[in-house]
């Protein structure tokens, strides 16, 4: 049985790690620790897992707790410096995505798994996800050929977009940004698709929607004079966890969760789009746009034998319809459907086919779904080349920022 300890006991810690350890795959894995700055969330993770130990310092933890493998759900701009720390005592890493969010960070990474001889898996959930899954599947079956072309757009709605400018996602200090703290999901099932790796991008981003674009503004939700009229108001007092986890530990640390989303602090993007060229020419058109009507994805890849269509609904009129479809094109004039029945379950059922090949030994995994640490750098790198990008009006190659850690 494996040991694991988690620095960091947000809400993704809690319902992605902890509470699945420790209720579903008990036989398999053993929590043995906790660590979070803010002693009340760790505390009330602790409570919810049956008295889970808390540590005051991530140290004490690795010392006392003796993991095997330190899970790392801290917030994104410090997920390489418990990664590091944690190799360098001797312990296997799973981490949240992103890796990280700059290439300074992440060839830190890189270095400290090689010296160490450690190993780093990045929980990228979307290839799970069983209609990404089947797109896999029918492009590795060679149903369009060798593939040219990838157009990708993913739209997300004003209820989950707003949430990224509520909460410490509002700076790129701490996320790198929507490029990377959420794209990196999408960039990685476009590279594990193509089983091939970017090499150069060009990308532009602006703030359309959120950021200072109101006058009637206030700090946070829970103070402002202008929530009763606000479609963004958000009450802590009203959902349990964020009462619990957020409301209540605010005098550790000063975290609001339910910062303004108009606030002139807010300096990501939310308008964003981008070009990818590949090692083998295969080139990507992108974008993430976060103040949609709906929430979804639209993929079209053109190969040399045909195109393959692929969309999906989240929220919306049509999230409630029971299968999405794989659409195949071929020159001929032929069209072949292939529909994915949707699966039940966090992001779509991924959720806990990740657990399982996480917390499961022996679990087999022919498409090379698990994610090393090269696939999390070569994700979130084509989100901090396009971040570089826009700064600077210019490509960017990954060459540039990965230098020799990628060889």
């Amino acid at each position: 049985m494996k040991r694991y300890a988690i620095a960091g006991t947000g809400a993704r810690a809690r319902y992605m790690f902890a509470l699945p350890i420790v209720q579903t795959w008990k036989d398999t894995a053993c929590l043995t620790g906790l660590y979070d700055p803010n002693r009340t969330r760790a505390q009330r993770l602790s409570e919810e897992c049956g008295g889970i130990p808390v540590f005051t310092s991530f140290d004490a933890m690795l010392a006392e707790s003796r993991p095997d493998t330190v899970i790392v759900a801290t917030i994104d701009s410090m997920h390489h410096d418990y990664i590091i720390r944690a190799m360098q005592a001797g312990c296997d890493v799973i981490s949240e995505k992103p890796l990280t969010i700059d290439a300074d960070k992440c060839r830190a990474i890189l270095k400290a798994e090689r010296d160490t001889g450690r190993q780093v898996i990045v929980t990228f959930n979307a290839r799970y996800n069983p209609y990404v899954t089947r797109i896999k599947e029918l492009l590795v079956s060679g149903a369009i050929g060798r593939v040219t072309h990838v157009h990708f757009e993913w739209s997300l709605d004003l209820s989950h977009g707003a949430d990224y400018y509520r909460r410490w996602h509002r700076r790129l200090e701490h996320s790198g940004g929507l490029l990377v703290h959420k794209s990196t999901h999408h960039f990685d099932v476009i590279n594990w698709w193509l089983d091939q790796e970017p090499e150069e991008v060009y990308a532009y981003g602006d703030r359309h929607f959120y950021g200072p674009t109101r006058q009637q503004t206030g700090i946070r939700c829970t103070t402002c004079a202008y929530s009763e009229d606000c479609e963004f108001y958000l009450d802590l007092e009203r959902d349990p966890i964020l009462r619990a986890y957020y409301k209540e530990g605010e005098s550790e640390d000063g975290y609001m969760r339910d910062a303004c989303v108009f606030s002139e602090e807010i300096d990501i993007y939310d308008t964003m789009s981008l070009n990818v060229k590949y090692k083998n020419r295969t080139t990507l058109n992108y974008s993430l746009l976060s103040y949609s009507p709906f929430e979804g994805w639209r993929a079209t890849l053109h190969g040399t034998k045909g195109r393959l269509q692929a969309e999906v609904f989240t929220s919306g009129s049509r999230a409630d319809d029971p299968y999405n479809t794989v659409t195949l094109y071929d020159h001929a004039g032929g069209v072949v459907m292939h529909p994915v029945k949707k699966r039940s379950g966090g992001h779509g059922g991924s959720d806990s086919l990740l657990q399982r090949m996480l917390f499961q030994s022996g679990s087999d995994d022919p498409l090379g779904q698990q994610a090393g640490s090269r696939a999390g750098a070569l994700s979130l790198c084509v989100g901090a080349a396009a971040n570089i990008s826009i700064a600077e009006r210019r490509p960017v190659s990954l060459g540039e920022l990965l230098q020799e850690e990628m060889g």
